[in-house]
């Protein structure tokens, strides 16, 4: 589940499935949509907060979703992620444990990122024998340059707070257990600035390339479906499950 909860002017969306390290499935996609949609909604509200619940922040998509019928048009996920990147209201990541996956390209289009400092982050699409998403195709290469998106999305290994720091991934690197402090004091200071000045000035950092992206999006949601589809794909999935 999502828990939304209000503070001030700021709503905090926690990812909160500590059983499953926090692995989202297609409802919690529309949980976290309908969050942003109502936070944009909102003009007394400034800031939004992701985090995740029992220390880790996401293991990614839930593969059992990977496993049924996927109908024509976006999926949960990614019509979460294209609302995402469309709001003007900012939004701000916390980051603690795991982020795996979308746990990591939902990070581009967040306008702060703080991440403890033992935090692990993994895309291992490359490993399940699928490809990138997210929007990593367009905006990783652009976010922490060539030879840290080739590392990260060619062999898929795990990489820590430090080295995604130093790429640009992370706005700063907190204290372990202490980014949700970190993020509550950047949407407390968002939270003193005039709110149309505030989202108008995130517009138009974002609209010049947002027509780019929407069409990287669609393009990465046809090759991602054709990769589950593929052989490769799912004999990974049935020796997962076997386990």
């Amino acid at each position: 589940m999502i828990r939304s909860e209000r503070e001030n002017g700021t709503l905090v969306l926690t990812i909160d499935r500590v059983e499953q390290r926090n692995a989202l499935s297609n409802a919690m996609y529309d949980q976290l949509r309908e969050g942003l949609v109502s936070a944009n909604d909102d003009l007394d509200c400034h800031a939004v907060i992701i985090t995740g619940a029992g220390g880790h922040f996401t293991a990614g998509n839930d593969l059992k979703e990977f496993q049924g019928e996927r109908p024509a048009g976006d999926s949960p996920a990614l019509a979460f992620l294209r609302t995402l990147a469309s709001v003007d209201v900012s939004v701000i990541a916390a980051v603690e444990g795991y982020a795996v996956g979308i746990g990591v390209t939902l990070l581009q289009h967040c306008d702060f990122v703080y991440a403890g400092d033992t935090a692990t982050f993994s895309l291992p699409f490359i490993s399940l024998a699928l490809c990138p998403e997210g929007g990593s195709s367009l905006l990783m290469e652009r976010v922490v340059g060539r030879r840290h998106a080739a590392k990260w999305l060619l062999l898929g290994e795990k990489f820590g707070a430090r080295e995604a720091l130093d790429a640009g991934l992370l706005t700063s690197m907190s204290q372990s257990g202490c980014a949700l402090d970190d993020a509550r004091r950047t949407a407390a200071a968002l939270c003193t600035k005039p709110i149309e000045a505030l989202r108008l000035t995130k517009r138009m950092l974002r609209e010049p390339g947002r027509a780019e992206l929407m069409s990287a999006f669609d393009n990465e949601r046809e090759k991602f479906n054709e990769r589950l589809k593929s052989d490769e794909a799912q004999e990974i999935f049935r020796r997962f499950f076997k386990r």
